[in-house]
């Protein structure tokens, strides 16, 4: 019970620390708006290695970070080879394939009024089925290899970036686009120099969306069928071996990637996006 009543203690620390920092007279400063998280994320990982010690929780229900932590410094070859398998092959290729169709479709969406009352409501539909309907199908079509995964993805993330890119090119109102036409300017002109610019907003909010998405479906693909590599696979095959510091240690891999891969887009917006309100201080 000693540790459990200084879990308590630690707690109660951090909030007092955050508090004071985050009502503080610095609180808008960035040193301020990185030391909060960090503080609070620490705090965390405190409490629980404190709580899982003091309160002697099994293995099997939930690892010690610290466990997590030696299980991942042991296992850096195998982690490597899981994260090259499901996230450089599979997410990310999924990704810009599906990222990128999207997009050259959502300008031909965009020009063919056929297409935009055709297309979006199957892709509202397509958008809708579970993923563990459509993973074991793919993999069958397209063989136990990253790029049945990479398939998985494109499926998940297709729909929800056409939806926003042609949302984000019928963004600008019609005075906009009438002064674009009292200029002489053609389709395209009016495209990469007014419309394009001003659905860029939509375009990284549909990026950014689709990362997460990405991930899950390469992880969640791997369930049901793989080579014996990547991050699913090593999930499935840890949990029925009970060894549970190893699924977390792949859980670790996966919260880094995504936020990682998240975090390249947002930056990626905040440059090409500066004139944007959503972007001023």
């Amino acid at each position: 019970m000693t540790l459990v009543f200084l879990a308590l203690l630690v707690w109660i620390a951090g909030w007092w620390i955050n508090a004071r920092l985050a009502n503080g007279p610095k609180a808008n400063t960035r040193a301020v708006g990185l030391l909060v998280p960090a503080i609070f994320g620490l705090t965390i990982l405190i409490v629980w290695e404190l709580l899982v010690r003091g309160l002697e929780v099994p293995l099997v229900i939930l690892p010690a970070p610290s466990l997590i932590a030696e299980r991942f410094a042991s296992s850096l070859p195998i982690l490597w080879a899981d994260f090259s398998q499901t996230i450089l092959k599979g997410a990310l290729g999924g990704y810009v394939i599906g990222c990128g169709a999207a997009f050259l479709t959502a300008i031909l969406v965009d020009r063919s009024d056929f297409l935009r009352r055709g297309l979006l409501p199957v892709g509202n539909f397509v958008a809708a089925l579970p993923i563990v309907g459509t993973a074991p199908i793919l993999v069958m079509w397209f063989g136990f290899d990253w790029q049945s995964k990479a398939a998985v993805v494109v499926v998940m993330v297709f729909f929800p970036m056409l939806v926003n890119t042609v949302a984000g090119l019928r963004e600008t109102d019609q005075m906009q686009r009438d002064l674009m036409r009292t200029y002489a300017a053609s389709y395209w002109q009016s495209l990469f120099k007014l419309r394009l610019p001003a659905a860029l907003p939509f375009v990284f909010n549909g990026l950014k969306i689709s990362t997460t998405l990405a991930l899950i479906g390469a992880i969640v693909a791997e369930f049901f069928g793989s080579p014996t590599v990547g991050m699913g696979f090593r999930i499935s095959t840890s949990v029925g071996q009970l060894a549970l510091d190893m699924v977390w240690a792949e859980i670790v891999v996966a919260a880094l990637a995504g936020s990682l891969f998240y975090g390249l887009m947002a930056l990626l917006e905040k440059t090409l996006t500066f004139w944007h309100p959503s972007q001023r201080g």
